[in-house]
């Protein structure tokens, strides 16, 4: 089996997008993390979605998780309104995590060690080489184990 039977598409961010739509994009496909792209749709880094959450809980109640008993959904629009403020850039660290890159081509023991080393939940597929090579979507370790595990029958 190779990256191409298993590739779906993914939702993907730019730099400049606000976090709040980043969130949104989280949410509603229910993923673990999206794909950051540069102009020309290559994938240039990815975003955990608790990279998010951590932006949305405030320091004080990271440092005493207790604390939160005392407060009510208010408090919860309070923080969703503070994703607006900010772009995907700013959640991103200055030394981004590795994005694993595969292609079309790579098969699925490829796939699997690369996920492995990296300790990464996802691969992004592109379609060429290069640095301008465009994301045609991604691959995530559920993928993988489904094309690794035997079929229940």
């Amino acid at each position: 089996m190779k990256a191409a039977d298993l590739v779906e598409p993914y939702p993907t961010v730019r730099l400049d997008t606000p976090v709040s739509a980043a969130a949104r994009l989280l949410t509603e496909h229910h993923r673990p993390a999206l794909v950051v792209v540069d102009a020309h749709d290559h994938p240039v880094a990815i975003m955990p979605a608790s990279k998010v959450l951590r932006f949305v809980v405030p320091g004080y109640l990271q440092d005493d998780p207790a604390l939160a008993r005392v407060l009510d959904d208010d408090f919860a629009e309070t923080a969703y309104a503070e994703l607006d403020t900010k772009s995907v850039a700013d959640l991103l660290p200055k030394e981004r995590p590795r994005l694993l890159v595969a292609r079309p081509e790579d098969n699925l023991l490829e796939i699997a060690c690369l996920m492995v080393a990296e300790n990464a939940p996802l691969v992004a597929v592109v379609d060429g080489r290069g640095k301008q090579a465009p994301m045609i979507g991604a691959i995530t370790v559920a993928q993988v184990l489904a094309g690794i595990l035997p079929r229940s029958g």
